[in-house]
């Protein structure tokens, strides 16, 4: 499996000019906004969705400066995003750090998360990316239907597969798949290349999203997320749903009693993780990953040989064989 320095090369340069112009552009006259910014992106990711974006428009042509203001205008939003979740799930910790609103308490967050949102608006206006701007806000609009989705199914636990499929693909997968068409879009790409960019970017995040589900269940994983967090939080991941689709009624009825109402006592949620791992519901949910990731490359396939093809390539298969 190539590194992400590796699949990042052709657009390294691209990117590392990104970042710097990226903290510029996130600097205010307020010393508390200051201190609360520097410390999100110091604790950054592995940026993947800059680099679906840069990616794609290398692939369509080349990066532009429309490109650098995509990736400000979803960096911003994706951010703003994760500060809120961690108020709602009142989380203390994100990729094993603290989160914001553990260090500066509730309201800072939330007024954070709303200044980050409310910047990538405005750049977007100044730039006039009004068409990127329309992409993004349809992808933020599933996403938060997919988190409605997931909230509401967490209450009853009648989820089908179909359902789990639905909810990732509108909370997960609609941001990977705006990056890849906006990406394009950036680089002039024809209307039908910007769709195709867009089902490969979906395909590719339902297979990130079902990678992600499966380390609830696996013990060795460098993610920083707990074991069994999922089953805490009543989220109904696809090994789960097979192992109930299999179990007779009284197996059934006893996995949805302790994840609806023992889901913080340890030793009831790792008796439902055993039977999990010890059910083939680990390898129906990675054979059905595999499936969307073969589709996603399908899709890179039509478009003509090109360095950022091969790294898209390596990107997607990354996103699947990984352990962190």
């Amino acid at each position: 499996m190539n590194t992400l320095n590796e699949i990042s090369a052709p657009v390294q340069q691209a990117m590392d000019e990104f970042n710097v112009q990226f903290r510029a552009t996130l600097q205010t006259e307020s010393p508390l906004l200051n201190r609360i910014i520097r410390y999100i992106l110091k604790r950054k990711g592995k940026q993947m969705r800059p680099l679906f974006i840069f990616l794609s428009a290398l692939l369509n042509g080349k990066i532009t400066d429309s490109t650098d203001h995509a990736a400000s205008l979803i960096e911003l939003l994706h951010t703003a995003t994760l500060v809120h979740d961690d108020v709602v799930d009142e989380s203390d910790e994100r990729r094993g750090l603290f989160s914001v609103n553990a260090l500066w308490k509730n309201k800072a967050a939330v007024l954070v998360g709303d200044y980050l949102l409310s910047r990538g608006l405005s750049l977007s206006l100044q730039y006039g990316e009004h068409v990127m701007l329309e992409m993004v806000t349809q992808a933020v609009k599933e996403m938060s239907e997919g988190e409605l989705l997931q909230i509401e199914k967490a209450r009853f636990l009648n989820i089908t597969e179909e359902t789990y499929l639905e909810i990732i693909r509108k909370k997960t997968a609609s941001l990977i798949a705006v990056c890849c068409s906006c990406g394009a879009y950036s680089a002039g790409a024809s209307k039908e290349n910007i769709e195709k960019m867009h089902a490969f970017g979906k395909n590719a995040g339902i297979a990130f999203q079902i990678k992600d589900d499966l380390f609830d269940f696996q013990k060795a994983n460098q993610t920083g997320k707990p074991v069994g967090l999922d089953l805490q939080e009543r989220k109904m991941s696809l090994p789960v749903i097979y192992l109930l689709n299999h179990s007779g009624f009284a197996e059934r009825r006893s996995i949805i009693n302790i994840i609806k109402n023992h889901n913080h006592d340890p030793e009831k949620v790792n008796s439902v993780i055993e039977k999990v791992r010890n059910s083939p519901g680990i390898d129906y949910t990675t054979g059905r990953m595999i499936e969307y990731r073969d589709e996603a490359i399908k899709i890179l396939k039509t478009f003509p040989e090109h360095p950022a093809r091969t790294s898209l390539e390596q990107l997607v298969i990354f996103t699947t064989d990984r352990n962190y």
